[in-house]
């Protein structure tokens, strides 16, 4: 006879308890779905191409909304840590909480070895939350991934895009060339 063995599941609350408990300190953790799973570590073209892409959103977004790097975000079951959140201002509105999905304009992840985590799990979890627009920018294939318009636990306008322009459907004023994105020349 085999025995069916049952993960605990971990609610927001029992993971922030853990965080302030010093449990979790020095551990790149992110909780998606009731389960903590360790953050892959970052190489430097991905951690370049966020860093280019998060500073060209801040030069052209300025006060229409605040732009957050690798940092959690609190949804119902889950507290992922997207590389970019486009999020509502002030920034003073966030020291008593991580932003909620209704204070979210745009998630992006940038990808490189979590490709597939990306484009299911995280894509899920997002749209079940009600996160507006997803993107996943995939690094080494050189393609960007864009969700939007979230039903349930998928979203209805799925695209990907390797050339030309992007806008963001909250700020289509603010326009990315994927070229310039793709050589680092983003800024």
């Amino acid at each position: 006879m085999t025995a069916n063995l049952a993960l605990a599941k971990w609610s927001v609350v029992d993971y922030h308890r853990m965080i302030a408990a010093g449990i979790l300190i020095d551990r790149r953790v992110e909780l998606l779905n009731g389960d903590i799973l360790e953050m892959s570590p970052e190489g430097p073209l991905h951690k370049d191409s966020g860093e280019g892409l998060a500073n060209f959103l801040r030069q052209r977004l300025k006060d229409k909304a605040w732009v957050r790097e690798v940092g959690p975000i609190t949804l119902e079951n889950s507290e992922p840590e997207p590389d970019i959140a486009v999020v509502f201002p002030p920034r003073s509105r966030y020291r008593d909480h991580h932003p909620y999905a209704d204070e979210i304009f745009w998630l992006i992840e940038i990808s490189d070895s979590t490709l597939s985590k990306d484009l299911t799990e995280k894509k899920h979890i997002y749209a079940q939350a009600g996160i507006a627009e997803y993107w996943v920018v995939a690094i080494k294939n050189r393609e960007i991934y864009v969700f939007r318009q979230p039903i349930n636990s998928d979203y209805q306008y799925q695209e990907k895009f390797s050339t030309g322009t992007l806008s963001a459907a909250a700020f289509p004023d603010i326009v990315i060339s994927l070229d310039a994105l793709w050589s680092g020349n983003i800024f």
